[in-house]
Order: structure tokens, then C-alpha cells, then sequence
């Protein structure tokens, strides 16, 4: 069983709120930068090997320079993305841009980075060709359709809106070559925290023997093919984590027995992982305020589901501490709960925890992508910040936590003051 650890002692901690009050949450960099390396470790033994991360899971420029000093690339959905990548000094095909329903705006953008492009649908080559250009290097994404089963939080494919179906692959790329396109990627993206290794083995094989049929019967040769992410975190103590030697080492084996043999060696292997790369090294902190005692006993925090949403959208477990108590016993079953003004505000559901009392820390694990990127502003509720614990023990702020200013600086203030009610 894994054993779920903070980084900070409780009087660390304590002397850490006297200047950044809670909630916030802590990344760990150097927990990040080992398990970069690992990554680069175990997939370094494919040609032209890069993990583009998922900036969708920790949309801020100071992890994304921490990672590209790793070597890492970025795969962006947005505009805001691509310039969040751009700020931290990525450029060129260190980024992937795999967006979907996608303005031209945006596909220009891209374009002006030099970012590789992976379109989403046949339809999208004439409207890329119309509303900007074919680049030289184009890749597109494969939905493998019933031929590949999801999984719980990205759904079954063949209800996906991602993605070409294989048999418009296999038109798509003899137009895009037409179309002045000359290097060529394939991606796909098809589960969604899935902790099978068998599973994303067999997403390789898959990819890996499209791209054969593909040349065989196009002559459309792959430069790299993208595997996408996907890969699961232990959220539970129980679980295991996917060990990256041993999905490398089968992922390798198929490379050799399909890839090789169809003469598309050497065949450039990508990654877009974002939740395995920094969730396990983030963690929401919070306080807790109130208890309530009614037909359940409640843990009232300072925070809420505006800051993060993962168990009220999906029913997703997030492993629960209280500072200092550690080694105690659970003794106590309660719905752990913030303040919005929605009934599903919870954090944890008839959980069994020490006794948390008014004041306690309340750390909550595994928060380190698809966290504090999916906040929100419902109720009013202002977004925490972000810090990050340096390899050398010191916090430095990457992101402030919002202001009731920030909150409304949208707002024509101006064209309000003149504003009447009829």
C-alpha cells in the first residue's frame, strides 16, 4: 500500500500560512523533476522520444519551464495555452497543438509558433487549407471508434467528438500530401487515468499497426506517431502505479515486431502526459472552519469545490490528511465539505479520518493537475494561488490567489455608472 506524504511538517506548515494564508496549493518541484527524469529514463530507448506535457493539467508557465528544462515538450488545446507555452520558452515542434471545433484564429497562432498541428477532423484540412495554410508538418488524430474501449472519465470512443475514424485517415493523408504537406505524425487519445499497463500497450499496438497500414497502402511514411496520455495515478493508498520500465519494455517489443518490419524505423515516439507527471506532487491545503452534526457529521474548509472540482464532477477519490495527525487512528466517519451553495460540495463522502478539529490543516492529495486549472468563479468564489517548494526547501509564489478586483475586471465599470433601469 502506498503511503500518501506531505512534504512539509505541520510546524513547517504553520509557519508557511503567516505569510501565505490558506487554501493554496503546493507543488513539489523536485518530486516533479525526479519523475520527469524517470519518464525520460524508461522512454528514452525510442528514436526522437519527447513528452509534450498536458498543460490543460497545470496550466502555469513556472511548471512548464521547470519541465522544458527537463527536456519536455507542451501539448496546448488553446490560444491561452500556446502563449502560457511560449512564456515559459517553448518553441516550434516542442509544442503540439491538438485542439478540436477550432477557430482559424487559433490554428494561425499555432502556425506562427511553429507548433505541430494535429487536427481533429477530416473537415479541418480545407478549412486549415482556407483560412490559413497546410504546414510542411501535419499530424492527425486517430478515434479508433468500438475498436477500442474507453474508460469511465473520457467515455467510450465511438461517443467521443475527437478524432478521424480509420478509414478517413487513410484518405485524409494522400490529401494532405497533395495539399504540400511532406512529414506526417499520428495521434490518438483514447482513456483517461486508466492504471492497466495492458491497456496502454495495446493503444501501442494499435497505433503502431495503423501507421504500417497506413504506408502500406498510402506510401505516407510517419515521422512519429503519438501515443497520447491517459496513463492513471494512484489516487487510492491501494493502488498501484503503472511502472514506466515495464509499459517502455512492451511498448519497445511491439516496436520492433511491427514497426521495424514495415520499414518505418526509425519511427520518433511521443507522449502528451499531464496528470502522471505532476498530479501525485500537488496538494491542496486548507483549514478547517466548522462541524456540523445532523443526520451526518460534517468537517467544514476553508475551500470548496470552485477550487477543486474532481470529486463533485466526477466522484473521484482524493486522499485526505490532517497535518500532524498522521499516525492517529480513523476514528471518526464524516463528509468532508466547503462552502459553496451546491449540495455536491463535498471532498470526501463518509470518510473515515482522524478527529479533525476547528483550526486543523486539512491536506488534500493528488492534486497536482486537473486542480486548481479546472476553478472556477461560481458564488463569487475567488481561486487560490499556487506555490512551489524548490529542491532547495525554499516556497516561492507562482500564483497569487484572486481578488474580488480581479473578479470583477471584466466589467465596463464605466458603461455601469451610466447604466439605467427602465
Amino acid at each position: 500500500m502506498a503511503e500518501k506524504k506531505f512534504p512539509l511538517s505541520k510546524a513547517e506548515l504553520e509557519e508557511l500560512v503567516r505569510r501565505y494564508p490558506t487554501p493554496f496549493y503546493l507543488y513539489d518541484e523536485k518530486a516533479i523533476r525526479e519523475n520527469a527524469r524517470a519518464i525520460n529514463a524508461a522512454f528514452g530507448v525510442f528514436p526522437g522520444f519527447r513528452e509534450h506535457f498536458a498543460v490543460k493539467a497545470l496550466p502555469n508557465p513556472f511548471i512548464l519551464k521547470l519541465l522544458a528544462g527537463e527536456g519536455f515538450g507542451a501539448d496546448c488545446s488553446s490560444y491561452t495555452e500556446l502563449l502560457l507555452a511560449d512564456m515559459a520558452g517553448l518553441k516550434g515542434e516542442e509544442i503540439m497543438f491538438t485542439s478540436n471545433e477550432t477557430p482559424a484564429a487559433e490554428y494561425q497562432s499555432a502556425l506562427d509558433l511553429g507548433a505541430v498541428i494535429n487536427l481533429d477532423d477530416f473537415t479541418h484540412i480545407e478549412y486549415l487549407e482556407r483560412n490559413a495554410r497546410i504546414p510542411e508538418l501535419v499530424s492527425c488524430r486517430y478515434n479508433p471508434g468500438p475498436l477500442k474501449e474507453g474508460n469511465a472519465i473520457i467515455g467510450k470512443p465511438e461517443e467521443a467528438k475527437y478524432g478521424f475514424t480509420r478509414g478517413q485517415l487513410f484518405e485524409a493523408y494522400p490529401l494532405l500530401r497533395e495539399k504540400g504537406a511532406k512529414r506526417f505524425g499520428l495521434h490518438t487519445m483514447v482513456a483517461s487515468n486508466e492504471l492497466s499497463l495492458e491497456y496502454h500497450i495495446e493503444t501501442g499496438r494499435m497505433i503502431f499497426e495503423l501507421a504500417a497500414a497506413i504506408f502500406a497502402k498510402t506510401g505516407v511514411k510517419m515521422e512519429f506517431v503519438n501515443l497520447g496520455g491517459g496513463v492513471g495515478i494512484p489516487y487510492r493508498p491501494e493502488e498501484k502505479a503503472v511502472d514506466y520500465g515495464e509499459l517502455a519494455k512492451g511498448l519497445e517489443a511491439l516496436y520492433r515486431e511491427i514497426i521495424v518490419p514495415a520499414g518505418l524505423a526509425p519511427l520518433g515516439v511521443r507522449i502528451e502526459w499531464g496528470r502522471t507527471v505532476t498530479g501525485p506532487y500537488g496538494y491542496l491545503v486548507t483549514r478547517a472552519l466548522h462541524h456540523k452534526h445532523i443526520y451526518r457529521e460534517y468537517v467544514g474548509l476553508d475551500s470548496c469545490m470552485a477550487d477543486l472540482m474532481r470529486p463533485a464532477l466526477y466522484g473521484a477519490y482524493h486522499h485526505i490528511t490532517v497535518a500532524g495527525k498522521e499516525n492517529e487512528s480513523a476514528a471518526e466517519t464524516c463528509d468532508v465539505v466547503g462552502s459553496l451553495c451546491e449540495n455536491n460540495d463535498k471532498f470526501a463522502v463518509q470518510r473515515r479520518l482522524p478527529k479533525i478539529d476547528a483550526g486543523d490543516f486539512v491536506i488534500i492529495h493528488d492534486a497536482g493537475a486537473h486542480g486548481r486549472a479546472m476553478g472556477f468563479n461560481y458564488n463569487g468564489k475567488l481561486r487560490c494561488g499556487e506555490l512551489l517548494l524548490r529542491g532547495d526547501g525554499t516556497i516561492t509564489r507562482i500564483r497569487r490567489g484572486e481578488t474580488p478586483g480581479d473578479y470583477f475586471a471584466t466589467l465596463d465599470q464605466d458603461a455601469l455608472a451610466q447604466f439605467a433601469v427602465l
